[in-house]
């Protein structure tokens, strides 16, 4: 049967929307996955503010023929890749051809557009911790191929975890913000630093999870350890070797999958239009250097903050007063 023979009965469409609630609900009371989603929200106009995570009222309106028509409209075969991995390529095709031959394609569309803007979100709610986000904009996204590469060294350079973590590559005990953060504040619960990066753009930051009486103190550390990966001299040239090797290391551990594989030849054709080599990758992450972390840095505190935060955030210092700390690189 070819995979457009799609149906849909009412009962299905009822168990899924009962399902999507519980999960909606379940997000909404994970203050990290909840921040996550707010700070697209708050941080861009366009396209990819748009929520993943679907208000109570539209999952009121949904039905089965909402749902379908979503499906037929969005689910083309332009707008799809069939991707495999430890598969012969003829095989893979004898298969998915009668499956896929007569797949719609759909009708043109113009790729929406989005601009980063920055902002503030806060939302209190009944919790004996605070929780915030603190993240600036990567513009180019995916596209800009070096910039990425060095924002995942970034990430693995800065590390961090929660209060007992000690191990995973960039969480370990040799990370900066583990180091720097984690073994000198213990009011501190959770520090570390995190991307969301899309074709175009993409967001860089920190999140943190501390007492409420504590946060001020804490936004302030995330604010000085995001300005030294900025400050020429304050990363060392055997930190940086030692983030280069994590990183590539995990990404060598990841390729041994064969689902992740599989994702990552998908993820490179819609993105790229073809997989570029893991040797592409590997050479531009071993030729990294200290003035391109600090200069990728500085672009990157050039942008406006997002900030979003959660649980008691009476104490969370103001919006106006963090944006003004980054003022120099602007």
């Amino acid at each position: 049967m070819s995979s457009m023979h799609y149906s849909l009965s009412l009962s299905h469409t009822n168990l899924w929307l009962a399902l999507t609630r519980e999960e909606v609900h379940a997000v909404q009371k994970n203050p990290e996955k909840f921040l996550q989603e707010v700070l697209n929200l708050v941080g861009y106009e366009g396209a990819i503010a748009n929520p993943l995570i679907a208000p109570e009222e539209a999952l009121g309106i949904i039905n089965a023929d909402i749902i379908r028509k979503f499906y037929h409209e969005n689910f083309t075969a332009d707008r799809v890749v069939l991707a495999a991995s430890g598969v012969d390529h003829q095989q893979l095709l004898d298969v998915a051809e009668p499956l896929l031959s007569d797949w719609h394609k759909g009708s043109p569309m113009e790729t929406p557009k989005s601009t980063y803007t920055g902002g503030d979100f806060r939302q209190k709610a009944e919790s004996d911790m605070t929780h915030v986000a603190l993240a600036f904009e990567v513009p180019g996204g995916w596209l800009k191929e070096r910039d990425a590469t060095i924002m995942t060294v970034i990430q693995t350079l800065m590390g961090g975890g929660g209060s007992f973590s000690s191990g995973g590559p960039g969480k370990g005990m040799h990370s900066r913000l583990y180091l720097r953060v984690l073994t000198k504040y213990h009011d501190v619960q959770s520090f570390s630093a995190f991307s969301n990066v899309y074709d175009s753009t993409g967001l860089f930051g920190i999140y943190l999870t501390t007492p409420p009486d504590f946060v001020a103190k804490a936004v302030d550390v995330a604010v000085q350890e995001l300005i030294a990966i900025a400050t020429p001299g304050q990363v060392t040239e055997v930190e940086l070797t030692r983030a280069k090797n994590s990183t590539i290391s995990s990404v060598l551990m990841n390729l041994e999958s064969r689902v992740i594989v599989a994702e990552d030849i998908g993820r490179q054709l819609l993105t790229y239009g073809s997989r570029k080599p893991i040797d592409h990758f590997l050479q531009c992450m071993e030729e990294l250097t200290l003035d391109d972390i600090t200069a990728f840095a500085k672009m990157l505190l050039s942008s406006q903050p997002t900030m979003a935060s959660y649980g008691d955030v009476d104490k969370v210092p103001p919006y106006e007063f963090v944006s003004k700390r980054f003022q120099r690189f602007r």
